[in-house]
């Protein structure tokens, strides 16, 4: 259900309380209000993330967000929310804090709950983050794994801008393993998938990932 679709049913259920003396209506809108409330917890972090992203500040209000979403799937039930806002609590640790150690587990366990959930899109995240914490602590072989598994299930979803982005990161890796014609090949299909997109930034990724080959 919808965003829209939910505050009217909790308009509906106040008023099945209110007028029919239905003592579980009001636990009913607020399951539905909860629910709102995770997806809008989670969505004003990700734009606070996004903000970090480009301005390199850290918003106090960011980590709190994804807490929140994470507290309301979990309580809900919702094992694909949780397993998504777990994740972002992660990603908050892993690139705004620079704590790989807090990151890592939040990553496993949100990668269980995203398996649990048949939650393709966030484990493909999951996977891409763990190989970039892989290819920082000099495990190649590690990292080249994991983006070659988010690489995979992110074609199967058709989310071509985040192959390329992946690819970007194979890129460093072959050039680190001295595997110069994989890189090449890689950058050249990047570099088309960005240009169908119009995805001008991950031009520029491309492009300095190549420098040295």
């Amino acid at each position: 259900m919808d965003t829209d679709g939910r505050i009217q049913r909790a308009g509906l259920l106040y008023q099945r309380a209110i007028f029919n003396g239905d003592q579980n209506a009001l636990t009913d809108a607020d399951r539905e209000l909860d629910a709102v409330e995770a997806d809008l917890a989670l969505a004003r972090g990700r734009v606070l993330h996004g903000r970090f992203l480009e301005e390199r500040r850290e918003n106090p209000h960011e980590l709190p967000l994804f807490e929140r979403a994470a507290d309301l799937y979990r309580t809900l039930g919702d094992k694909r929310g949780e397993g998504e806002a777990l994740f972002w609590i992660a990603c908050f640790h892993q690139l705004v804090r620079g704590d790989d150690a807090t990151a890592g587990p939040l990553f496993e366990r949100a990668d269980e709950i995203a398996t649990q959930a048949a939650d393709d899109d966030t484990r493909s995240e999951v996977l891409r983050h763990q190989g970039i914490a892989a290819h920082k602590a000099g495990h190649l072989d590690k990292a080249r794994d994991h983006l070659e598994e988010s690489t995979r299930l992110r074609r199967e979803s058709g989310h071509l801008p985040g192959v390329a982005a992946n690819q970007v990161g194979l890129i460093y890796i072959a050039i680190a393993q001295g595997r110069h014609e994989d890189a090449r090949t890689l950058a050249d299909e990047a570099r088309t998938i960005a240009h169908t997109t119009d995805s001008t930034r991950l031009l520029h990724q491309i492009e300095e990932a190549t420098t040295n080959l």
